[in-house]
Formats: C-alpha cells, structure tokens, sequence
C-alpha cells in the first residue's frame, strides 16, 4: 500500500457535492418528522459508517445519478436536523424534509488494493479513518453545524472500489441503512427510475416508512433538558483499541449451534433452542473473558441489540428510524468459563427472550419523562463486558450494483469502543457470519492467539480477495 501525498493519507478526494434527490420534494407545508425516544437517545453517538468493497466497475458506473433516484424515495435522508430552543430550560430536535440534499464524494485510492483490505484479520488504517467522509461526527453535530444527514464516499481504488456509507443514527439505525444502500443498488443494477418514474413497486425491497412510532400521551416533540442546542454535544475521549474482522464460515456456525444444543439438551436451561447467533456470541463472550485475563469472580456482561421491527405495533419492516433495544445478559466470569458453551449461550437466549411490546412502550415512556442521551461506550462497562450491535438479516453482500457482488464489507471509524462487536452476514450467505470486534490491542492479540477460540474462524488467504 502506498504512501499518499496529503499528511500521510493515501485516500485522495476528487470532488465533493450536494446531490439532491432526482425529484424535488412538492411544494406547499414543509413536511417535518418528529424524532421518538428510540432516535433521540442516540443522538450524541457517532454516525454510522458502513461500506462495501465491490469489483472494479465499469468506467460508465454513474453512481451519483442512481444515488439521486435512490434518496428520491429516501427523501428524508436529504433533509436537515433542526432544533427549536423553548425557552424554558429545553430545546427540541426534528427532521426537516428540506430536500437540500445529501453529500456524494468522488475519491482515489490507486496505491490500496482488494487484498490490502481482505487479506488480514487486523482492519488496516485506511479503512477506519479515510475511507468514509465525516470525521465520526455525533448527531446533534448535523443539527448545531447544519450538515447533511447521509454521505457517501466512493473511493476508486487499484483494483476494485469502496463504497462508504455514512448516516446520522438519530435519523436511522444500521438496519435502515442497508435498507436505503439495497435500494440505491437495485436502481442502479437495473436502472429503475432512469426515465424518471421512481415507482418503489418495481423494486424488490420493501417501501420506506417513515412515519415514526409515538405512544399518544407523548408530547410531539419531545423536549431535552438542555437551554441550547450547544449544550447537547459532548466531547467525546475514545478508547485506544484495535479492530479485528472475523469470518464464521456456515459450517462453523452449524458446529458452535449444535454443541451449544447438545450441551444444555436435558437441563433445566432447555428451555428453547439456541439460536446460531447466540451459540457465535457465547464463543466470543468466552474467549474474550479469557483475553481480558479477568479474574473469576469478575462480574461481566453481554448486551445485545433486538430489533424491533415487526415485533412492536407501528414499526414495520421498513420502518425508517431507530428501533433497537437491548437486552443484557450478565454473569461471572467463572460461571462463563466453568459452565460452558451452552450455559453462557442459553443467558443470551434468555435476555433475548426477556423482549415484550409492554417493556418497550414502558421503557420509552420513561425516557420522555427523563430523558437520558447514550454514547456507545456506556455498554462497554470500562472493560469488563461487551456490546453487539447490527444484525446477520440485513442483507449486506447482495448489493450488487451491475458489475459483481461485494467482496467484503468494512465499517469506519464511527462508535468503536473496547468490546463492541458488531455482527454481519457472512459472505457465503449460507447462514455464515461476520464480526467486527474492536478491543484494547493487548486482549485482542491474545483473542487471536487463542486456539479454542480461531479454531471457528475462517482466515483469510494472503494476498486473496475472496472472503
């Protein structure tokens, strides 16, 4: 990989611009989306930077027109966050539908190749921190400085190309973004919309929804407990950790599901099946208990991100908006350790199970009478536990935009912390797995020289750009 010519950056910005949607918004009132508790509490987290590495394309790949038609039916993402200041000690924050767009960057990267990215467990550099635009800004950042709420940067590189994506989380989740970034491929691939009929029923994803989910006795909109708008960003201090990207081939999986079974089969803790992705998090929730070296009667915990979609009255499939929750399993780390796979897997089966409608309905109405704003570290526990945000559903490596599916896909530097871990589909698609798991260098080095641990994980080939 070579050197670049900007302070050391080997990513070279070619051009930058505002796209807006392909069919401006009607004229007449001003449509404004009011933000729930579920989007409001994220908003000092970082953005979410998600992106594909897709084959060399072909010169004539217009992206940045499909992109217009893609926010056309997305035409939220092109709007602004806005925020009224009371008066009275709060200050409220919606999302304006301005249509004044969304930011396309054109960038060059001819020194990095497909397999500078694939070809090594440890994520390089270039990935954290220049292959999406926006430093990681926190949410309030695009209501205080005005920014766009979705960037996309496409970086050419020596033998293929990057696709960035970078959103706001308190307009959307993870899941909304793959949702919007399938769109915008189905266009391209198939070129719907090019005549200018952006008919959603020509495509195979579902349409967007956008009208958020508000409980009645809720004040619209709901107010924080700040003066100003200034005074809801914090400055953020970030963890020093290292970034690995860890295959599970399905054949893993399989093995991890079945063991974790079979050990709690004729228990009291047979309770319900264990899920392929609970028996990968007990594996990893063991193993990094073991890399930390934290000692037995250290409490630890395992939160994990339950999507509400489809499970809660007003959030359906493609709702567009933040609908996660999280449930928490806890523990000692002897018990993870002495109890086994199928324990430890069954305490994640059990905080999953632990969802109702109620509890969330419950849950948000206490956040509106009290409103408390996350950072992504706060599950993290100095240390001591870990976090699993995104999902395998969504589907990441069906992105094709006309020339070849994606090889991999990467994440930015945006919400990495010291045990969070975030999980993907794997890219046989067959029911493997993907993780990104950041942790202090020191435990993550350990995590993989464990061989109990590795042993489930696919390695990539040196020099390969099959994953």
């Amino acid at each position: 990989m070579e050197g670049g010519a900007t302070g050391g950056r080997v990513v070279r910005v070619v051009s930058r611009r505002m796209v807006r949607p392909s069919t401006p918004p009607l004229k007449g009132e001003l449509e404004v989306i009011h933000l729930t508790p579920l989007d409001l509490r994220l908003i000092r987290t970082d953005s979410i930077q998600k992106g594909i590495l897709l084959p060399k394309p072909p010169p004539a790949a217009a992206l940045e027109s499909s992109f217009a038609r893609a926010l056309r039916l997305f035409y939220p993402f092109a709007g602004r966050l806005a925020a009224a200041e009371r008066g009275d000690g709060t200050v409220t924050v919606s999302l304006r539908c301005t249509g004044e767009g969304a930011e396309f960057v054109h960038a060059a990267a001819p020194g990095v190749a497909a397999a500078d990215i694939v070809s090594s467990v440890y994520t390089p550099s270039v990935v954290r921190d220049e292959l999406h635009s926006f430093d990681p800004a926190l949410g309030a950042d695009a209501a205080v400085e005005a920014l766009p709420l979705v960037s996309v940067q496409v970086t050419e590189l020596a033998d293929g190309v990057f696709v960035g994506v970078t959103l706001n989380h308190a307009v959307a989740d993870g899941a909304a973004l793959w949702h919007f970034v399938n769109t915008w491929a189905e266009i391209h691939r198939r070129g719907v919309g090019a005549g200018g009929d952006d008919d959603p029923r020509q495509l195979s994803t579902p349409a967007p929804v956008f009208q958020r989910w508000f409980v009645d006795t809720w004040p619209v909109p709901i107010p924080l407990p700040f003066g100003k708008l200034g005074d809801i960003a914090r400055q953020v201090e970030r963890a020093t950790v290292r970034e690995a990207f860890l295959i599970f081939s399905t054949a893993s999986v399989s093995k991890l599901t079945a063991r974790a079974n079979g050990e709690v089969a004729g228990t009291a803790t047979a309770t319900a099946a264990i899920s392929p992705l609970q028996a990968v998090l007990a594996h990893l929730w063991r193993a990094v208990c073991r890399a930390r070296r934290m000692p037995p009667e250290q409490g630890t915990s395992y939160s994990v991100l339950i999507d509400c979609r489809g499970r809660v009255k007003g959030m359906p499939p493609g709702y567009v908006g933040n609908t996660a929750t999280f449930g928490k399993a806890e523990a000692t780390v002897g018990e993870i350790d002495s109890k086994g796979l199928g324990w430890t897997a069954w305490l994640l089966s059990r905080a999953e199970a632990s969802f109702d409608e109620a509890s969330v309905r419950e849950s948000a109405g206490r956040w509106v009478r009290q409103p408390a704003l996350m950072f992504i570290s706060d599950l993290s526990s100095a240390g001591t536990a870990l976090a699993t945000g995104s999902s395998p559903w969504p589907d990441v490596f069906g992105n094709d935009f006309g020339w070849g599916r994606p090889v991999t896909m990467r994440s930015g530097a945006g919400n990495k912390t010291d045990g969070k871990a975030a999980v993907f589909e794997g890219p046989e698609r067959g029911g493997g797995m993907s993780l990104e798991l950041c942790l202090a260098p020191d435990a993550l080095e350990r995590l993989l020289a464990d061989e109990e641990f590795m042993d489930a994980v696919s390695l990539p080939a040196r020099g390969s750009t099959e994953q």
